[in-house]
């Protein structure tokens, strides 16, 4: 189970990799060799791999639009 979240994290990652300070991108190019080598991350490492995730992937607000769409009666 928790290897499927590993790789769900990771993929997710790859798109801010650019934006991470150099400490970050060095612990997520960890990650990745890890992942490669078919590793399961000990709790310290899943538990930093989820802080970046929650730090890049910070779940925006969906905004309700359907008052701009009813039709006036």
């Amino acid at each position: 189970m928790q290897i499927k979240e590993q790789q769900k994290y990771l993929d997710a990652l790859k798109f801010y990799e650019n934006k991470m300070d150099a400490k970050e991108s060095y612990d997520y190019k960890m990650f990745v060799k890890r992942q490669k080598d078919d590793e399961d991350f000990d709790s310290v490492s899943f538990a930093k791999l989820k802080a970046l995730y929650q730090k890049y992937m910070a779940t925006k607000e969906k905004k309700n639009y359907d008052s701009f769409f009813k039709k006036p009666e």
